[in-house]
């Protein structure tokens, strides 16, 4: 149980960056944010974040990107279980490189004082870049 819950929040947290990556560089383009977002998920981009937790604010109604990022899984437990995922991926001698930049990004996005916002706020750390 443990093994299979941290597997999926580390892809569900680099899915995530994917997902607010991508519409943070189609709207710095110039694209809507919600035609970008039904574009992907009629496309082979399309995956949980996209589709039903969408990290842009306005996309989806009743998601916490719609509330400021409040409520939701927050940051720092995010940054917890990839803590964990890294940990055993070092034990295993597994690699996993995207893991490791998504742990990184989280531990940036929460020591920015964000730890209690929904982890789709990594948008805003995208964002912030710009």
């Amino acid at each position: 149980g443990q093994v299979a819950k941290i597997c999926n929040n580390m892809l569900l947290a680099i899915h995530m960056i994917g997902t607010a990556e991508a519409l943070n560089l189609g709207t710095s383009l110039g694209l809507d944010a919600k035609v970008l977002s039904e574009i992907i998920n009629k496309s082979s981009g399309r995956n949980w974040s996209s589709e039903l937790y969408n990290p842009f604010p306005g996309v989806m109604e009743n998601v916490p990107a719609s509330r400021g990022y409040s409520g939701g899984f927050g940051v720092d437990l995010m940054l917890k279980d990839l803590g964990l995922a890294q940990e055993a991926a070092l034990n295993a001698k597994a690699a996993t490189p995207l893991g490791t930049l998504a742990r990184n990004l989280y531990h940036l996005h929460s020591l920015a004082g964000n730890g209690r916002l929904d982890f789709s706020s990594i948008l805003e750390l995208l964002q912030a870049d710009d």
